[in-house]
């Protein structure tokens, strides 16, 4: 190459992509983001990033591509540079190495052979060229002869030629892993989206209607998706997360689920799940029946299956609906499907009920906890009453069902009911969650359950809380009751009457919220916490009359009004007052199911991962190469009264000194015929 050409830029460019430098300054960039791939959870929705980092942050790792990074732009672009870098330092370096590797360097002169730091010239009383050939035979070294003018002889031979070939081994491998790289990268799939004529979908539209533009076909070349399939149903498409959107993958066969089995440890969690399947090839109808585990896979047709997760399939359920805008009226059964949807109609309202999914198995923290004394609101001095200190514990408290109930507006509430009762402290309670945003945990309120674990007797006596008719009645039982117990005088008895009726329509209204809030505005500070403390026992003392009087109604007799009985009103109390922040004109209680499993299966396409595992097999031999086999060279220049023996290594070490020294006394008892 002439002097010219050198100072072209393409020579630049090439000199630039071929250095070392350039390729390490490319894989340190490499090992940073394969760091920030392990440490953050990749293809997750974005919703998901949105709430954990929020949203300024979101944005700023949505620009870097870091939800994907091995699918990036940016990640692909710099394995195909790695791959131009490495491919441009082996044409470079590589002729040179293969003519070093041939090269005996037989020719070598006496001033360059004496000039080899492990150079010594042995007096010789005869010098016989057949025993040193012997010796190298027999010490397993390969050599040239060169014959010099002078009549002298020069044996030029090495051992170790091998180590070169690490270069070419480790320098192909990250070639060959960057191609493996690239291809599972998908490079055509980003360049389609690149130029649009890949969209991602990012409505909530059944897949038949996604349009071609955001399907892709079964020629894609790779691409690593999740479905979900029911017991009895099939699919024959998978999802593949991009960005805010998804795409639609055709497969080339159809997936049935025949059965589903999982398998539990005694505290609830999944110790072993597995599906059997059917696959029935589009094209050819060929059918391969298999039972994918986890870690043991089914691939078919280059495409592996492998069990990821497990869930609802679609349940039958049955339900119990409470209208608590009117509570005076009965429970209605309905029906529904768990992952479903369906119209409701509530007091003159509609509705649209979406449900999730059924969760038969639930691990939850059932500790409770205490608070301090001071500080404490109205509806927390109520729970007081019947809050009973115990340890952490952790239990399977059985099945739940999560809906949204969404008004014509579109707006929507969620919430998450368990099925079972369950018990705290002996006493078994319905437990609802609600929660306005999904970004919000769920508030639980806890329903307690009569003797038969039923919510008739809590909506019995909410029902009478709810029914202005019957508060005379109640507030006479009251008055007489404290009349009885010299609570108060005669003169009070029409005064302390009227209070309870307040206080009833009061709580009626509002619950615990409405009293504080009237406290609040009509009490002075320093006497808000004995008026709190009158209205707790007034409601303590009436609670007991209102549940009488709405017995009575229904004809029940009279509760005996033990510890366990009273305990059971004062938790209605906090009940009732947490309904009014329930958001549902219908407190919906899950009564039985019918379950449909389902089974979670990702599908991938890999065709990159035999190169990254071939590529990772020539690395291992290319390190070894160049690290555990050392390359050796030998002369010996033959005179007619010396030998001149010269070493020399790729690698400079103690071995090659006791080796020099070894070979030095060896071919001095030769060259003396010893």
């Amino acid at each position: 190459m002439t002097k010219n050409s050198r100072n072209t830029a393409v020579y630049k460019l090439y000199e630039l992509f071929s250095s070392m430098r350039f390729a390490i300054g490319l894989l340190t960039i490499l090992a940073i983001a394969s760091i920030i791939g392990t440490v953050l959870k990749q293809n997750e929705p974005y919703p998901n990033y949105a709430f954990e980092f929020g949203q300024y942050w979101f944005a700023v790792f949505e620009q870097l591509g870091l939800y994907d990074v091995y699918h990036s732009g940016w990640f692909l672009t710099i394995l195909a540079f790695l791959v131009l870098s490495t491919s441009l330092c082996i044409l470079r370096n590589g002729p040179g190495f293969i003519k070093d590797m041939k090269a005996y360097r037989e020719k070598a002169s006496d001033n360059s052979l004496a000039a080899i730091k492990h150079s010594v010239e042995l007096p010789a009383d005869k010098v016989d060229p057949d025993t040193l050939r012997a010796y190298l035979r027999g010490q397993g070294w390969r050599w040239r002869e060169h014959q010099r003018e002078d009549g002298s002889l020069v044996l030029a031979a090495k051992k170790g030629a091998a180590s070169k070939l690490g270069y070419f081994f480790a320098h192909i491998a990250l070639v060959v892993i960057c191609i493996g790289g690239l291809m599972d990268g998908n490079l055509p799939l980003k360049l389609a989206e690149m130029v649009g004529s890949v969209v991602p979908e990012t409505r909530d539209i059944p897949q038949s209607q996604i349009p071609s533009q955001s399907r892709l076909s079964t020629a894609n070349l790779s691409f690593r998706g999740n479905v979900t399939i029911a017991e009895g149903k099939s699919g024959d498409v998978v999802f593949l997360n991009a960005g805010n959107g998804y795409l639609v993958q055709e497969l080339p066969f159809t997936v049935s689920l025949k059965k589903f089995y999982v398998d539990y440890y005694s505290n609830g969690m999944p110790k072993l799940f597995a599906s059997d399947i059917v696959v029935t090839d589009k094209a050819s109808g060929k059918v391969t029946e298999a039972q994918v585990k986890v870690n043991h896979p089914l691939i078919v047709d280059g495409v592996a299956i492998y069990q990821a997760s497990f869930g609802d399939g679609g349940s039958p359920l049955s339900l119990k609906a409470w209208n608590l805008e009117a509570p005076q009226m009965q429970p209605v059964d309905i029906k529904g499907i768990s992952m479903g949807s369906q119209p409701l109609r509530a007091n003159g309202k509609d509705y649209n009920l979406e449900f999730g999914e059924l969760r038969v198995f639930n691990i939850e923290n059932m500790s409770g906890k205490t608070d301090d004394a001071a500080g404490k609101s109205l509806s927390q001095r109520m729970q007081d009453a019947r809050e009973v200190k115990h340890e952490k514990q952790l239990k399977n408290i059985g099945p739940s069902i999560s809906f949204k109930l969404r008004d014509k507006q579109g707006q929507a509430v969620e919430f998450h009911h368990y099925m079972a009762p369950i018990q705290q402290d002996g006493v078994s309670y319905m437990v609802a969650g609600v929660r306005s945003k999904v970004s919000e945990p769920f508030q639980y309120l806890r329903l307690p359950l009569d003797d038969k674990l039923s919510l008739d007797r809590f909506m019995r006596l909410r029902s009478a809380f709810m029914n202005p008719a019957l508060y005379d009645e109640i507030a006479q039982r009251t008055t007489a009751k404290a009349m009885q117990g010299s609570a108060i005088s005669p003169a009070m008895q029409q005064q302390f009457a009227g209070s309870v009726k307040w206080i009833l329509a009061r709580f009626a209204q509002g619950g615990f919220v409405a009293l504080e809030q009237f406290l609040d505005e009509k009490v002075p500070q320093d006497k808000r916490q004995a008026v709190a403390q009158t209205y707790v026992k007034i409601l303590q003392g009436a609670v007991v009359d209102v549940m009488n009087v709405a017995d009575a109604k229904a004809g029940l007799p009279p509760v005996a009004m033990d510890s366990q009985h009273y305990r059971f009103l004062l938790d209605s109390l906090v009940g009732i007052s947490a309904l009014h922040d329930y958001q549902a004109p219908v407190l919906l209680q899950l009564q039985g199911f019918d379950q449909v499993q389902a089974s979670g299966l990702q599908l991938t396409r890999s065709p990159g991962k035999n190169l990254v595992y071939l590529g990772s097999l020539m690395l291992v031999i290319g390190i070894i190469l160049m690290f555990y086999v050392r390359e050796v060279r030998l002369w010996l220049r033959c005179g007619t009264a010396s030998v001149r023996l010269a070493m020399s290594s790729n690698r400079h070490n103690r071995d090659l000194d006791e080796d020099f020294r070894r070979r030095s006394e060896a071919i001095q008892q030769l060259v003396r015929g010893k």
